[in-house]
Order: C-alpha cells, then sequence, then structure tokens
C-alpha cells in the first residue's frame, strides 16, 4: 500500500472504480509526464450530489460534493499510475465548476473541499493552481464538476 493509500485508509476513503466516459471522450490522456484527467461530477455509489448550489444544495453539501470529485479523480490518477499513486510527482493543477444559483458566490470555499483532499492524500505534492468556476448548468445536473492535471514518474 502507498503513502497516500494509507493517507486514504487513515481518512476512512475508500476508491471507487473508476468512472467511465458518458461521451466521446477518455478518462485521461497522458502526453510526456504529465496526465489530463476528464472532469469528474460530485457522483457515487449513491447517486451523487445533485442540483443548483445555493438554491436546493447548500454550501457544506457542495463542498462534501467537490471532495467526491476529487475521490473520482484520484481513482482515474491511480488508473492512469498503473495502479501506483506513488509515482504521483505532483498535482499540478485543479480545474472546479460549481453549478450555481445566481446569487452564490462562495465558488472558491466549494472547491477547497477538492483542493483539502488532494493535500490531505498526497502532502506538498497536493499543493496546485486551480481555477474555481460558476457556471449555469452542469452535466446530467450534477452540482460540482473537477478535472485536474497530474505529474507522474
Amino acid at each position: 500500500m502507498s503513502q497516500v493509500e494509507a493517507r486514504l485508509a487513515a481518512l476512512g476513503i475508500t476508491l471507487p472504480e473508476p468512472a467511465s466516459p458518458v461521451a466521446n471522450y477518455v478518462p485521461f490522456v497522458r502526453f510526456d509526464e504529465l496526465v489530463h484527467i476528464s472532469g469528474q461530477v460530485s457522483n457515487d455509489a449513491s447517486g451523487g450530489i445533485r442540483g443548483v448550489v445555493g438554491e436546493a444544495v447548500d454550501v457544506e453539501t457542495a463542498i462534501r460534493a467537490a471532495r467526491l470529485c476529487a475521490i473520482s479523480l484520484i481513482a482515474q490518477i491511480k488508473r492512469a499510475c498503473d495502479g501506483d499513486l506513488s509515482r504521483v510527482v505532483q498535482v499540478v493543477k485543479l480545474n472546479g465548476f460549481v453549478q450555481a444559483g445566481p446569487d452564490f458566490f462562495d465558488i472558491p470555499q466549494v472547491i477547497n473541499g477538492a483542493s483539502d483532499l488532494m493535500v490531505e492524500a498526497f502532502g506538498d505534492a497536493g499543493r496546485h493552481a486551480r481555477s474555481a468556476v460558476g457556471v449555469y448548468r452542469l452535466p446530467l445536473n450534477f452540482a460540482v464538476e473537477v478535472d485536474a492535471v497530474v505529474r507522474i514518474w
């Protein structure tokens, strides 16, 4: 078990089977040492967190939604690393999207749910650049979507 997986286990996190694409794209693309992970939505075995943040979804639930996205990202990263998360050199960047209502502006706070987990899981290698964007709609009405760029060896 890698140190990353030990940290995840200590947090009570079991990585899901990485999700298959639902449209015409691939889960990740590797270019040299960089892996671009496709957007992961706030889904889990119970159906995930859906709805408009600031309306049907409160900020605390939205933060949990972003954390779900990060868990799915880590599962995809693990697949991209042939099952070995110790190959992660750096989480380079996260792009976070929140399906936000017209009066909701705490978008960075929501995406902290994903950012915080990356640091908890990968330590200093989890510190990353980031964008946090409010959008009108996300696929399948999910509350949050996050994609990533990761450097691996």
